[in-house]
Protein backbone atom coordinates (compact mmCIF):
# COMPACT_ATOMS: atom_id res chain seq x y z
CA UNK A 1 0.00 0.00 0.00
CA UNK A 2 1.39 3.36 -1.10
CA UNK A 3 1.94 6.06 2.16
CA UNK A 4 -0.20 9.32 2.41
CA UNK A 5 0.65 12.25 0.15
CA UNK A 6 3.16 14.21 2.28
CA UNK A 7 0.86 16.88 4.21
CA UNK A 8 3.19 19.62 3.31
CA UNK A 9 2.41 19.07 -0.46
CA UNK A 10 -1.53 19.43 0.65
CA UNK A 11 -1.05 22.37 2.47
CA UNK A 12 0.98 24.61 0.24
CA UNK A 13 -1.58 22.97 -3.12
CA UNK A 14 -4.70 23.98 -1.04
CA UNK A 15 -3.24 27.44 -0.37
CA UNK A 16 -2.18 28.24 -3.78
CA UNK A 17 -5.55 26.93 -5.51
CA UNK A 18 -7.39 29.33 -2.28
CA UNK A 19 -5.03 32.32 -4.04
CA UNK A 20 -4.91 31.87 -7.13
CA UNK A 21 -9.25 31.61 -6.67
CA UNK A 22 -9.13 34.77 -5.11
CA UNK A 23 -7.59 36.55 -7.81
CA UNK A 24 -9.34 35.37 -10.78
CA UNK A 25 -12.33 36.04 -8.55
CA UNK A 26 -11.67 39.57 -8.42
CA UNK A 27 -11.25 39.49 -12.22
CA UNK A 28 -13.75 37.44 -13.25
CA UNK A 29 -17.77 39.01 -13.98
CA UNK A 30 -20.71 38.58 -11.43
CA UNK A 31 -23.32 35.79 -12.75
CA UNK A 32 -26.69 36.13 -12.42
CA UNK A 33 -29.27 33.66 -10.79
CA UNK A 34 -30.10 32.68 -14.57
CA UNK A 35 -26.87 31.55 -15.95
CA UNK A 36 -25.99 35.43 -17.72
CA UNK A 37 -23.16 37.62 -17.21
CA UNK A 38 -23.68 40.44 -14.91
CA UNK A 39 -20.53 43.08 -15.38
CA UNK A 40 -18.79 43.57 -12.29
CA UNK A 41 -19.76 47.30 -11.08
CA UNK A 42 -17.22 49.84 -12.13
CA UNK A 43 -14.48 51.54 -10.42
CA UNK A 44 -16.06 54.80 -10.17
CA UNK A 45 -20.30 55.00 -9.70
CA UNK A 46 -21.67 58.25 -10.67
CA UNK A 47 -25.15 58.81 -9.17
CA UNK A 48 -27.25 60.60 -10.89
CA UNK A 49 -27.64 64.20 -9.32
CA UNK A 50 -31.42 65.49 -8.75
CA UNK A 51 -30.57 67.88 -5.63
CA UNK A 52 -29.15 71.02 -6.95
CA UNK A 53 -25.14 71.06 -7.97
CA UNK A 54 -23.88 74.75 -6.24
CA UNK A 55 -21.00 75.90 -7.35
CA UNK A 56 -17.78 75.38 -5.15
CA UNK A 57 -15.92 78.56 -3.53
CA UNK A 58 -12.97 79.31 -3.63
CA UNK A 59 -12.11 79.12 -7.68
CA UNK A 60 -9.28 80.83 -8.09
CA UNK A 61 -7.96 80.37 -11.73
CA UNK A 62 -10.86 81.29 -14.42
CA UNK A 63 -13.83 83.76 -13.34
CA UNK A 64 -17.31 83.59 -14.10
CA UNK A 65 -18.78 84.65 -17.17
CA UNK A 66 -22.45 86.21 -16.58
CA UNK A 67 -25.76 87.05 -18.24
CA UNK A 68 -25.05 85.39 -21.31
CA UNK A 69 -27.54 83.82 -23.49
CA UNK A 70 -27.61 80.28 -24.77
CA UNK A 71 -28.75 78.24 -27.76
CA UNK A 72 -29.41 74.39 -27.69
CA UNK A 73 -27.41 72.93 -30.55
CA UNK A 74 -26.52 69.27 -31.13
CA UNK A 75 -24.92 66.34 -33.17
CA UNK A 76 -26.59 66.22 -36.23
CA UNK A 77 -28.71 69.35 -36.31
CA UNK A 78 -29.42 70.31 -39.91
CA UNK A 79 -29.13 73.55 -41.58
CA UNK A 80 -31.93 76.09 -41.11
CA UNK A 81 -32.30 79.64 -42.01
CA UNK A 82 -31.59 80.73 -38.42
CA UNK A 83 -28.30 78.34 -38.46
CA UNK A 84 -26.96 77.60 -41.92
CA UNK A 85 -24.05 75.36 -40.33
CA UNK A 86 -24.40 71.39 -40.07
CA UNK A 87 -23.64 69.61 -37.47
CA UNK A 88 -22.96 66.15 -38.61
CA UNK A 89 -19.45 67.80 -38.14
CA UNK A 90 -17.33 70.05 -36.20
CA UNK A 91 -15.03 72.34 -35.81
CA UNK A 92 -12.34 69.51 -34.73
CA UNK A 93 -14.09 66.66 -36.00
CA UNK A 94 -15.12 65.77 -39.52
CA UNK A 95 -16.48 62.59 -38.21
CA UNK A 96 -18.59 64.22 -35.11
CA UNK A 97 -21.79 62.43 -35.81
CA UNK A 98 -20.43 59.43 -36.33
CA UNK A 99 -17.89 59.50 -33.64
CA UNK A 100 -20.99 60.57 -31.48
CA UNK A 101 -22.81 57.03 -32.36
CA UNK A 102 -25.70 58.71 -33.84
CA UNK A 103 -28.40 62.25 -34.08
CA UNK A 104 -28.43 63.23 -30.53
CA UNK A 105 -32.06 64.27 -31.17
CA UNK A 106 -33.41 67.26 -28.34
CA UNK A 107 -37.07 65.99 -28.34
CA UNK A 108 -37.71 65.30 -24.57
CA UNK A 109 -39.80 62.64 -25.88
CA UNK A 110 -37.28 60.72 -27.48
CA UNK A 111 -34.69 61.48 -24.23
CA UNK A 112 -33.83 59.03 -21.90
CA UNK A 113 -33.73 59.52 -17.76
CA UNK A 114 -29.81 59.27 -17.98
CA UNK A 115 -29.94 62.59 -20.27
CA UNK A 116 -28.92 60.63 -23.24
CA UNK A 117 -30.91 60.17 -26.73
CA UNK A 118 -33.18 56.40 -26.95
CA UNK A 119 -31.87 53.79 -29.18
CA UNK A 120 -28.35 54.30 -28.66
CA UNK A 121 -25.45 54.85 -26.13
CA UNK A 122 -23.37 58.07 -27.39
CA UNK A 123 -19.50 57.34 -27.88
CA UNK A 124 -18.72 60.96 -26.80
CA UNK A 125 -19.76 62.63 -23.69
CA UNK A 126 -23.63 64.05 -24.24
CA UNK A 127 -22.74 67.09 -22.01
CA UNK A 128 -21.00 69.32 -24.83
CA UNK A 129 -21.09 72.68 -25.33
CA UNK A 130 -19.71 74.96 -28.28
CA UNK A 131 -17.90 78.86 -27.66
CA UNK A 132 -17.22 81.53 -30.52
CA UNK A 133 -13.45 80.80 -31.05
CA UNK A 134 -11.28 77.99 -32.22
CA UNK A 135 -7.77 78.54 -31.96
CA UNK A 136 -6.67 76.81 -35.48
CA UNK A 137 -6.99 78.19 -38.35
CA UNK A 138 -6.63 74.68 -40.38
CA UNK A 139 -5.23 71.76 -39.50
CA UNK A 140 -1.68 72.38 -39.73
CA UNK A 141 -1.39 75.83 -37.87
CA UNK A 142 -3.05 77.29 -35.08
CA UNK A 143 -4.16 81.34 -35.08
CA UNK A 144 -1.47 83.83 -34.43
CA UNK A 145 -2.74 85.06 -31.05
CA UNK A 146 -3.88 81.53 -29.57
CA UNK A 147 -0.73 80.84 -28.16
CA UNK A 148 -1.15 84.84 -26.12
CA UNK A 149 -4.61 84.13 -25.47
CA UNK A 150 -5.15 81.21 -24.43
CA UNK A 151 -4.24 80.23 -20.81
CA UNK A 152 -3.14 76.78 -20.84
CA UNK A 153 -1.55 76.59 -24.20
CA UNK A 154 1.76 76.30 -23.05
CA UNK A 155 0.53 73.17 -21.36
CA UNK A 156 -1.15 71.36 -23.39
CA UNK A 157 0.57 72.36 -26.73
CA UNK A 158 1.30 68.98 -28.90
CA UNK A 159 1.59 70.11 -32.66
CA UNK A 160 1.11 72.74 -34.68
CA UNK A 161 -2.70 72.41 -36.12
CA UNK A 162 -3.93 70.26 -33.31
CA UNK A 163 -6.47 72.55 -31.10
CA UNK A 164 -5.74 72.92 -27.35
CA UNK A 165 -9.61 73.85 -26.50
CA UNK A 166 -11.52 70.41 -27.77
CA UNK A 167 -12.15 68.32 -24.45
CA UNK A 168 -11.76 71.97 -22.13
CA UNK A 169 -14.24 71.59 -18.95
CA UNK A 170 -16.92 74.31 -17.98
CA UNK A 171 -19.46 74.67 -15.11
CA UNK A 172 -22.77 76.39 -16.68
CA UNK A 173 -24.93 77.98 -13.84
CA UNK A 174 -28.95 78.15 -14.46
CA UNK A 175 -30.48 79.70 -11.21
CA UNK A 176 -29.52 77.44 -8.43
CA UNK A 177 -28.14 74.14 -10.86
CA UNK A 178 -24.93 74.00 -11.94
CA UNK A 179 -24.39 71.33 -14.69
CA UNK A 180 -20.69 70.60 -16.03
CA UNK A 181 -20.14 70.11 -19.71
CA UNK A 182 -17.10 69.75 -22.06
CA UNK A 183 -16.24 72.38 -25.26
CA UNK A 184 -16.82 70.19 -28.19
CA UNK A 185 -17.66 72.79 -30.96
CA UNK A 186 -17.19 76.54 -31.76
CA UNK A 187 -19.77 79.13 -32.49
CA UNK A 188 -22.44 80.31 -32.49
CA UNK A 189 -21.96 82.10 -35.52
CA UNK A 190 -18.54 83.47 -35.28
CA UNK A 191 -15.26 81.75 -34.44
CA UNK A 192 -12.78 84.33 -33.62
CA UNK A 193 -13.80 86.53 -30.13
CA UNK A 194 -11.36 85.67 -27.77
CA UNK A 195 -11.61 89.01 -26.03
CA UNK A 196 -15.10 87.49 -25.06
CA UNK A 197 -14.09 83.88 -24.16
CA UNK A 198 -10.67 84.66 -22.20
CA UNK A 199 -11.28 87.97 -21.73
CA UNK A 200 -13.56 90.29 -19.84
CA UNK A 201 -15.59 91.18 -23.11
CA UNK A 202 -19.11 90.97 -23.60
CA UNK A 203 -20.02 88.46 -27.02
CA UNK A 204 -19.70 90.41 -30.02
CA UNK A 205 -22.05 87.73 -31.76
CA UNK A 206 -25.74 89.74 -32.79
CA UNK A 207 -27.61 86.90 -34.12
CA UNK A 208 -30.14 84.99 -31.45
CA UNK A 209 -30.23 88.14 -29.47
CA UNK A 210 -26.26 88.05 -28.86
CA UNK A 211 -26.10 84.47 -27.81
CA UNK A 212 -22.74 83.24 -26.10
CA UNK A 213 -22.68 79.85 -25.87
CA UNK A 214 -24.37 76.99 -27.59
CA UNK A 215 -25.38 73.85 -25.08
CA UNK A 216 -26.27 70.48 -25.49
CA UNK A 217 -29.75 68.75 -25.02
CA UNK A 218 -28.08 67.17 -22.24
CA UNK A 219 -27.12 70.11 -20.58
CA UNK A 220 -30.39 71.92 -20.99
CA UNK A 221 -32.44 68.95 -19.81
CA UNK A 222 -30.43 68.77 -16.40
CA UNK A 223 -30.27 72.71 -15.89
CA UNK A 224 -34.29 72.85 -17.02
CA UNK A 225 -33.12 75.57 -18.99
CA UNK A 226 -35.58 77.07 -20.83
CA UNK A 227 -35.57 78.62 -25.04
CA UNK A 228 -32.70 81.32 -25.02
CA UNK A 229 -31.81 81.39 -21.49
CA UNK A 230 -29.22 83.26 -19.64
CA UNK A 231 -27.21 81.89 -17.72
CA UNK A 232 -23.19 82.04 -16.23
CA UNK A 233 -20.46 79.82 -17.30
CA UNK A 234 -16.79 79.68 -16.32
CA UNK A 235 -13.44 77.37 -17.45
CA UNK A 236 -13.06 74.56 -14.43
CA UNK A 237 -10.07 72.23 -14.17
CA UNK A 238 -10.82 68.57 -14.22
CA UNK A 239 -9.91 68.30 -10.59
CA UNK A 240 -13.05 70.73 -9.90
CA UNK A 241 -15.67 68.79 -11.65
CA UNK A 242 -17.89 66.77 -9.23
CA UNK A 243 -19.29 63.76 -9.57
CA UNK A 244 -22.77 63.50 -11.68
CA UNK A 245 -23.65 62.17 -15.00
CA UNK A 246 -21.46 64.46 -17.11
CA UNK A 247 -18.55 61.82 -15.92
CA UNK A 248 -20.26 58.83 -17.00
CA UNK A 249 -20.32 58.70 -20.87
CA UNK A 250 -17.77 59.01 -23.82
CA UNK A 251 -14.33 57.78 -24.59
CA UNK A 252 -12.95 61.41 -24.53
CA UNK A 253 -14.30 61.98 -21.34
CA UNK A 254 -11.50 61.89 -18.52
CA UNK A 255 -12.97 60.33 -16.28
CA UNK A 256 -13.93 57.41 -18.71
CA UNK A 257 -10.67 57.40 -19.79
CA UNK A 258 -9.53 57.09 -16.21
CA UNK A 259 -11.79 54.52 -15.35
CA UNK A 260 -10.46 52.37 -18.25
CA UNK A 261 -6.76 52.73 -17.54
CA UNK A 262 -8.02 51.79 -13.92
CA UNK A 263 -9.73 48.48 -15.15
CA UNK A 264 -7.09 47.52 -17.70
CA UNK A 265 -4.33 47.70 -15.05
CA UNK A 266 -6.02 45.88 -12.64
CA UNK A 267 -6.29 43.18 -14.95
CA UNK A 268 -2.51 43.49 -15.27
CA UNK A 269 -2.19 42.87 -11.61
CA UNK A 270 -4.03 39.73 -11.70
CA UNK A 271 -1.90 38.39 -14.44
CA UNK A 272 1.20 39.12 -13.16
CA UNK A 273 -0.02 37.71 -9.10
CA UNK A 274 -1.27 33.96 -10.76
CA UNK A 275 2.72 34.27 -12.87
CA UNK A 276 3.83 34.45 -9.77
CA UNK A 277 2.18 32.08 -8.09
CA UNK A 278 2.74 29.74 -10.71
CA UNK A 279 6.44 30.30 -10.55
CA UNK A 280 6.13 29.51 -6.81
CA UNK A 281 4.30 26.23 -7.14
CA UNK A 282 6.55 25.11 -10.26
CA UNK A 283 9.60 25.88 -7.81
CA UNK A 284 8.17 24.60 -4.53
CA UNK A 285 8.04 20.74 -6.38
CA UNK A 286 11.41 20.93 -8.50
CA UNK A 287 13.01 21.54 -5.33
CA UNK A 288 11.04 18.83 -2.89
CA UNK A 289 9.59 16.34 -5.65
CA UNK A 290 12.19 14.14 -5.70
CA UNK A 291 12.53 14.42 -1.82
CA UNK A 292 8.78 13.24 -1.65
CA UNK A 293 8.63 11.09 -4.15
CA UNK A 294 11.13 8.80 -2.18
CA UNK A 295 9.19 9.15 1.14
CA UNK A 296 6.20 7.56 -0.96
Amino acid sequence: MNAAPPRRSLVLLLLFSTAAASVMAQSMPKVSATGSAVAAPPAIVVPRVNSPTLPRLGYSRYPWKTDIMATVFWVGEEPTQNNPTPNNKSSWDTEWERNFGGYDDPDPLKRGKNYCPLGFTPGLNPFYIALPYNDLLDYTAHKPEASRVIPWFKERYNKAGRTVLRGTWIAIRYGNRVCYAQWEDCGPFVTDDFEYVFGNARPKNTSNRGAGIDVSPAVRDYLGMASNGKCDWRFVDVSEVPPGPWRSLGNNNHFVKSQIQQQTQQKTDVAARLEELRKARDAYFKQNGNAEQRIR
